[in-house]
């Protein structure tokens, strides 16, 4: 065969044998997907439209210091970084797999100088051997090339696509548990700014009713007993407002990990919690399986494995490698690269396994077992996907009626509380009945509190179940890393 019909072999065998692909075409395996959210019909659309949920899903709190904190995530958050690298060699991987699909071509160049041994003794059979310096002059190229005949490259091309694309829906989860963990920590952060807040103006209304006792029991009016429980109220209500403190430390330092600060650097200044939860149009069931992006790897990785399925089967089906060598090769420089120095051969090799102990039953059978057990994987994470919005969104339709609810303790509370003062001051209950209310009042109040940062969290939780804004690229959707618009794709989606 002349070099240009091999090479026209080589271009166009891809095309010629892919009918020959063995193994099963990927198909994605049904789900079972609800018609709605059963929680669903206690909510509307909100309205207007902007509130529907994009990338930087959590601008709708309009909180600065939360947008600037988002912004460094994507920036120094290691645990990104390393899923972002992880794409890459996964982008690499493709490129490998590829390669499988052209030739292999090698070439060299080489000068040896040799000289037989003058004590080897000839034999009638063989030509006397000769004594003086030999010199070679060499210049080999040599090429390969097994023809995808039964679709070995094509599926394990296959498989690799698959796998870059599961690696890019990794790498967005990556960024989206960060930026949950992130908006969760801060409103966390922000709720114990105003349990903080609330227990200083606290303790400020108990050393008045303090200082109110104290008078009255030097006027003789009422017992010591009553000075030292307002002295009880006072001390107890300080030390809840300096235990706070902890707990602001750890999720301070928390969100310096996030953003890849020195936890001995970063500090972040009291605030009151000023977020509102915003209606969330939380879509269909259907969109789920579209917008979260570890749904998306789980799909991803069953085509990966669907596709080693026809790799191994591939195995028992014969190869051809074709084959190919030429260049020059002389004893003298000056004839080197001339017409009579040159050389060229050309061969094929079918290569067939007879008996291997039942191996590639044992990796068919392997193969697909991955497949079945990424299925499962596959179905699990979806139910899971259902499981927790239906939370959340429960838990934002529960804890929206308690908060009214404690709405209306805590003015009550704060009435029986005026009352008791007022009945106190004219004598005619004790202080027991005021310290009573103070807690009862107290009470109330942080658990108003805490439930509006419950609802806050609740509600990144379930932009987090839904899947954030992710929107997956053209490069995350092929797999492909070879053009500059898709660079272009993978510097946006890492925010580099």
């Amino acid at each position: 065969m002349k070099p240009n019909a091999m090479k026209l072999a080589a271009l166009l065998a891809p095309a010629l044998l892919a009918a020959c692909t063995v193994g099963p075409d990927y198909v994605r395996p049904a789900v079972e997907s609800p018609a709605a959210y059963k929680e669903r019909g206690n909510w509307k659309q909100a309205e207007p439209r902007d509130l529907e949920l994009r990338g930087k899903w959590w601008e709708v709190f309009k909180d600065p210091l939360l947008d600037s904190l988002q912004e460094q995530v994507d920036v120094s958050n290691q645990n990104l970084a390393r899923a972002e690298a992880q794409y890459r060699q996964a982008l690499a991987l493709v490129q490998s797999a590829r390669a499988g699909f052209y030739p292999t071509v090698t070439g060299g160049v080489s000068n040896t100088r040799s000289r037989s041994s003058a004590t080897t003794i000839a034999t009638p059979s063989v030509a006397p051997v000769s004594r003086g310096v030999v010199t070679n002059h060499n210049l080999p190229f040599q090429a390969s090339w097994e023809a995808d005949v039964w679709g070995k490259i094509s599926r394990t091309v296959e498989a690799s696509e698959a796998s870059a694309q599961a690696s890019a829906g990794d790498l967005a989860a990556a960024r989206l548990s960060a930026q949950a963990a992130l908006a969760q920590s801060y409103f966390q952060l922000r709720s114990l700014d105003a349990q903080q807040k609330l227990l200083e103006d606290t303790v400020a209304g108990y050393e008045q009713s303090l200082r109110l006792v104290q008078n009255q029991y030097a006027a003789g009016i009422v017992a010591k007993a009553d000075v030292v429980q307002a002295q009880v109220q006072v001390k107890t209500t300080q030390a809840q407002a300096i235990d706070i403190g902890v707990q602001r430390a750890q999720l301070e330092h928390a969100i310096a990990l996030l953003v890849g600060k020195p936890a001995s650097n970063f500090s972040i200044a009291r605030a009151p919690l000023m977020a509102v939860t915003p209606p969330v149009p939380a879509g269909l069931p259907s969109e789920l399986l579209e917008r979260r992006p570890d749904v998306a790897a789980a799909e991803r990785r069953m085509a990966q494995a669907n596709a080693q399925i026809g790799v191994v089967k591939a195995a028992y089906f014969p190869s051809l490698t074709l084959s190919a060598a030429g260049g020059y090769q002389s004893a003298a420089m000056i004839d080197w690269l001339t017409a009579p120095s040159r050389y060229w051969s050309f061969g094929t090799a079918i290569a067939e396994t007879l008996f291997d102990g039942g191996l590639r039953r044992a990796q068919t059978a392997q193969a697909i077992a991955a497949y079945d057990a990424n299925v499962a994987a596959y179905r699990q994470t979806v139910l899971a996907g259902f499981q927790q919005v239906e939370d959340n969104l429960a838990a934002l339709r529960i804890l929206e009626q308690e908060g009214e609810v404690m709405e209306e303790a805590v003015k009550l509370a704060d009435q029986s509380l005026a009352l008791a003062i007022n009945q106190y001051k004219a004598g005619t209950v004790s202080f027991l009945n005021v310290v009573v209310a103070q807690t009862t009042a107290l009470a109330n109040q942080r658990t108003a509190v805490n439930l509006l940062g419950q609802r806050v969290v609740a509600y990144t939780q379930l932009v987090t179940n839904l899947g954030g804004g992710w929107t997956p690229s053209r490069e995350e959707l092929t797999g492909r890393n070879a053009s500059r618009s898709e660079r272009d794709a993978l510097g946006a989606a890492t925010g580099k």
